[in-house]
Order: structure tokens, then C-alpha cells, then sequence
């Protein structure tokens, strides 16, 4: 999920920032972005199997898939049921983009935006400690192919939202290849790749 750049605030679409709270409550909570991530790399799954996999009870899950359901994030897939008391889910394509700025100071809009830039980073430092903890058990082709950048540059506020862009230009070129590859090539072997783009001004991290 990305956090929005200078040119796409206040932008009227469907995302306004009043049904924008709801939005976020919905994806920022640790086991309901679990939830969605699991449907969108694994595949359709119905409650019963969510709740196998996640160790969940049934109506835990059914209680979290509500609010996902309801902005958009998940579908249901009722041709995958058996009988009538399945209840299949699948991902959608729905992205979101947000910035606090959105939102009046102290309002409630702006603290729900800011909880959510808090449990979004929170869940990036999650998905990188699992990584590493994974890491020496992948094959090598793909511990080699995973990396992080790191640098610094004295640059303006412009250069920085610039800076925004482009990498967010080349992710969102890079996707579509590996899209239309995935068409092309539906046997090779695949892993959901997470890459996270962070911009921002910093003093010297102190240990």
C-alpha cells in the first residue's frame, strides 16, 4: 500500500477522505491485511480453510473478511462452493493510496491516518523480519535475486516527490512484465515478491 504523493492529494474519487477512514480501519489491522495478503498469494480460499490455515476460529475469520469485503479489498466466489454453507472469498486489484495531509489536524481522519502509516510500517518490518529469518533455507537463485538499497543524498522536498515518482513509475512498469510474463510463461516458478519504497527526510539513525 502506498502512501500518496504531492500530486495525487485531494484527488475526488471514491476514496474521499470520509469514506477513507473506513478504508483504512478495514486494511490496517494486522490480521485482516494477513487475511487479504493470504487470498491474494495463495488463491481463493473459503472461511473453513482460512481458518485451518491461520489457526483462526471460523467466525474470526468471517468477522475480519466483513470489513474487507465491504471497502472492496476481497469478492466472494460462490462458483467454488460445494453446497450453500461455503463461503469462498477471493482477492481484488484494489489498491490504496493515502496521505495524512488528507485529513484536518486533530481530526479523527488524520489519527486514523496516521495509525495506519504506524501498523503499515509495522507490517513492512514484519514481512522483512520473516525474510530473514527464511532467508538461508530458499534456494540460492532466489537469495541472490532479493537485495536492499540503501543511500543518501541532500536533495529538496521537490527532488525527494520526484524521486517518489519514478520509482513508483518503474514499479508499476516492472508489475505489468511480470504480469503479462505470468501469461506467457505459467509454469515458471514463482513467489510473491514485496517491494517496499520509502522517501523521506532522516537524520543519522542513531544505534
Amino acid at each position: 500500500m502506498t502512501r500518496k504523493t504531492a500530486e495525487q492529494r485531494h484527488v475526488v474519487d471514491a476514496d474521499a477522505p470520509a469514506g477513507m477512514i473506513d478504508v483504512l480501519v478495514a486494511l490496517h489491522h494486522p490480521t485482516r491485511r494477513w487475511l487479504a495478503e493470504l487470498l491474494w498469494t495463495e488463491g481463493p480460499a473459503s472461511v473453513g480453510r482460512l481458518a485451518a490455515r491461520t489457526g483462526l476460529a471460523v467466525g474470526s475469520v468471517s468477522h475480519h473478511l466483513r470489513p474487507l469485503h465491504r471497502q472492496g479489498f476481497i469478492e466472494p466466489a460462490p462458483e467454488l462452493a460445494r453446497d450453500t454453507r461455503e463461503s469462498w472469498w477471493r482477492a481484488t486489484s484494489r489498491s490504496v493510496s493515502w496521505s495524512v495531509d488528507d485529513f484536518e489536524p486533530d481530526s479523527l481522519g488524520r489519527r486514523v491516518a496516521e495509525q495506519a502509516e504506524v501498523e503499515n510500517f509495522r507490517h513492512q518490518v514484519r514481512a522483512v523480519q520473516q525474510w530473514l529469518r527464511e532467508m538461508s533455507a530458499a534456494p540460492l537463485p532466489w537469495r541472490r535475486a532479493a537485495g536492499a538499497t540503501d543511500s543518501m543524498a541532500m536533495a529538496t522536498a521537490d527532488q525527494t516527490a520526484d524521486l517518489h515518482r519514478r520509482l513508483g513509475a518503474v514499479l508499476a512498469a516492472w508489475g505489468e512484465e511480470v504480469k503479462t510474463d505470468q501469461e506467457r510463461h505459467p509454469d515458471a516458478e514463482r513467489r510473491p515478491v514485496r517491494t517496499v519504497i520509502r522517501c523521506f527526510p532522516s537524520r543519522p539513525v542513531r544505534p
